[in-house]
């Protein structure tokens, strides 16, 4: 068996707590969500289908690219394709605030990439892994399911998402009063979640982070450019063309260790590219919306 198989990454007897955080983040996410939000994209439509395009079809195509290029392990290469599968990540609308993006198509984005992740994440991972021997030969070894994997991803996102659009329609004025705090307290839990993730795999991560360190880097970039310059393809503002660049170079990690650990065992290259990008994701973000925050249109 290679090495990289033999990683062991410390989250599989704390599932359930990372499911729980998971749950409880992207309830928060969710509250700033309104109905009328999906009227304004529907209203919007070229902003819609710049998204789409952005996250579900230029960045996965360009990602199974870079797998073809750059000729990871086949769990390495697994790990990538399905952190870029899955919806934006929590903090990303908090960046794009940071960034003088468009917070209101952030929002919004964010909600549409994550209702459609039940879908959308579990095909197009196994539609671009069964055009990969390396990686069709280990998704028959696990035998994953299409059907189940979805099931799995609608519990995690839509049942949150789906609560707090129903609280914010029955109850506004409380919601309005708790939002602050579920928020404050939702990105607490995330970030001590990932410094006990990191404590809980320091060994590993300086061990096997070379490993995945410059492809999680170099797609993470790449994921910035293709969001931006699909903006840029729509003619979009250039407030909102930073916005999707946001909302496709940040991914929800968390949600690809999740997957990991429930349909793969925690196989060490997948894990451990999801565990780093997840970290590695908060320093990328930042400065990348620091970046945009300093740069004027040309």
């Amino acid at each position: 068996m290679n090495e990289i198989d033999q990683i062991q990454v410390n989250f599989s007897e704390n599932l359930w707590v990372l499911n729980i955080c998971l749950s409880f983040i992207m309830f928060s996410v969710a509250l700033d969500l309104k109905v009328s939000d999906f009227k304004s994209i529907i209203q919007h439509p070229k902003i819609a289908l710049a998204g789409i395009f952005s996250q579900y079809i230029a960045f996965p195509f360009v990602a199974f690219l870079f797998i073809k290029i750059t000729q990871p392990h086949p769990t390495i290469a697994l790990g990538l394709l399905l952190v870029v599968v899955c919806p934006s990540g929590n903090i990303s609308n908090f960046l794009t605030h940071t960034a003088k993006g468009n917070i209101a198509l952030a929002i919004s984005l964010t909600g549409i990439s994550t209702i459609l992740a039940p879908i959308s994440a579990p095909f197009l991972f196994t539609f671009y892994a069964n055009m990969d021997n390396g990686m069709q030969s280990i998704l028959k070894s696990f035998h994953i399911d299409f059907l189940e994997m979805l099931q799995s991803v609608s519990i995690l996102l839509l049942f949150p998402i789906l609560l707090a659009l129903l609280l914010n329609y029955k109850f506004p004025n409380i919601i309005l009063k708790i939002k602050k705090t579920v928020k404050t307290l939702s990105l607490i839990i995330f970030i001590a979640f990932l410094i006990f993730a990191f404590k809980a795999n320091f060994e590993v991560f300086k061990k096997y982070v070379s490993l995945v360190l410059w492809v999680v880097f170099l797609l993470d970039l790449l994921g910035f450019i293709v969001g931006f310059y699909a903006g840029k393809l729509f003619r979009l503002s250039y407030s909102d063309c930073k916005t999707l660049s946001i909302e496709t170079g940040i991914h929800n990690a968390g949600l690809g260790l999740v997957l990991i650990f429930s349909f793969f065992g925690g196989t060490g290259g997948m894990a451990l590219v999801a565990a780093w990008w997840g970290i590695w994701h908060l320093f990328a973000g930042m400065t990348i919306a620091q970046y945009w925050k300093r740069k004027v249109e040309n």
